[in-house]
């Protein structure tokens, strides 16, 4: 399922199979919270953007139009018209970010829906089978995200929780991927790690998942109050003792810095909502920095967002353009900027992998890791 091609210390290069097909790592997950990017991007759209996986979110899903509306249109795949993979989260993050709006107890989290107040109860066995419903590739199994900084104490005790949601969620899954009516019986569990900023707690917990011997792992609980510091802290204490024939998954992350940092650290796949969400604000990721582009600066300005970029956008509209656009609220705006960030950030994985290939990573960190970072 998953192959290390070639390493760089501990980058990894590296090629991961699925049902619904081979994804090249590290690679980047694009954020399609409700089956779309926000931004009137299109799951097609993000083909022409070079996407290799869709992220979709659980618990949004299944407050609307619902799991088994999903279900009945064939699973996310026919639903949103993507074939390629699509990895669903668990509903867990939720539980960190609706804080106000839920219970947390033995058996699951009870929320307050964001949407009209309306209770709802999500546990393992709930979770794992939204996400059967739902047929994505990759379902991460059901967590608890505790917010950074935690005491030891409760984050040891989330820990032990987690573990013990996951042995759950894992027996759920069998019974589902069994069941002649599922909708992808090769759907792919993935455990997450949590133990806040605390090395050991971390260590001893990636351990324990470790030997339940699932599809792949991920490092959660981070980019949640930390430092970049004390994240890139952690990657490192944990990366050891993870399975090196598995892929390594690190959640919510980030900024471009954050991840050329992560693949030096041993990690294989990345999500961040930034992409889209800076794009929807004027503020744009190129070769050479990040504009915005609501500046004066840009209102006659005929070039390119980028003049290095390939992307549909670059090739066809101005700065100019596009900043008037954006000042105008029209939605075609957003729609561009949207799509540079994303077809920027699945470009910046492509000159990663293509650096791990010829073994000059090192190199290309060195050379890239301010100057994407900067401000222009």
């Amino acid at each position: 399922m998953f192959k290390v091609i070639k390493t760089e210390n501990n980058a990894r290069l590296g090629e991961f199979k699925t049902v619904h097909g081979t994804v090249q790592t590290p690679a980047f997950m694009n954020v399609a919270t409700c089956g779309a990017i926000k931004g009137g991007v299109s799951a097609p759209d993000l083909a022409n953007l070079n996407c290799q996986v869709m992220l979709c979110n659980t618990y949004h899903l299944h407050i609307r139009p619902g799991d088994n509306i999903v279900r009945q249109m064939g699973g996310l795949h026919k639903f949103t018209n993507w074939s390629k993979p699509i990895l669903t989260d668990s509903g867990g993050f939720q539980v960190f970010s609706l804080s106000s709006l839920r219970k947390i107890e033995e058996e699951g989290v009870t929320f307050a829906s964001h949407i009209d107040g309306k209770r709802i109860f999500m546990g393992p066995e709930e979770s794992m089978r939204i996400q059967s419903n739902l047929g994505s590739t990759i379902a991460m199994a059901f967590d608890e995200c505790v917010e950074n900084p935690s005491t030891y104490d409760y984050a040891k005790q989330s820990c032990a929780r987690t573990t013990r949601w996951l042995k759950r969620c894992k027996n759920e899954m069998l019974k589902l991927n069994a069941a002649d009516n599922c909708i992808n019986p090769k759907q792919l569990l993935f455990g997450i790690n949590q133990g806040s900023t605390f090395d050991q707690l971390r260590i001893e917990h990636m351990k324990t998942i470790t030997d339940l011997e699932l599809d792949g792992y991920a490092i959660g609980g981070l980019a949640v109050g930390e430092t970049a510091e004390e994240m890139y802290r952690i990657i490192e204490s944990v990366q050891p003792f993870m399975p090196k024939d598995k892929p390594r998954y690190l959640m919510g992350v980030g900024t471009p810095a954050n991840i050329i940092e992560g693949v030096e650290r041993g990690v294989d796949l990345f999500d961040c909502v930034m992409p889209s969400r800076n794009a929807r604000h004027g503020h744009l990721f190129t070769s050479q920095g990040i504009i915005n582009i609501n500046n004066a600066k840009y209102i006659t300005d005929d070039n390119a967002i980028d003049e290095n970029c390939q992307c549909p956008v670059c090739q066809t509209h101005s700065r100019a353009y596009i900043r008037h656009l954006i000042k105008s609220g029209e939605m075609l705006g957003y729609r561009l900027c949207v799509a540079h960030n994303l077809y920027f950030y699945n470009n910046l994985m492509q000159n990663i992998r293509d650096a791990l290939a010829d073994g000059s990573f090192s190199e290309f960190k060195n050379s890239q890791i301010e100057l994407l970072s900067q401000r222009i």
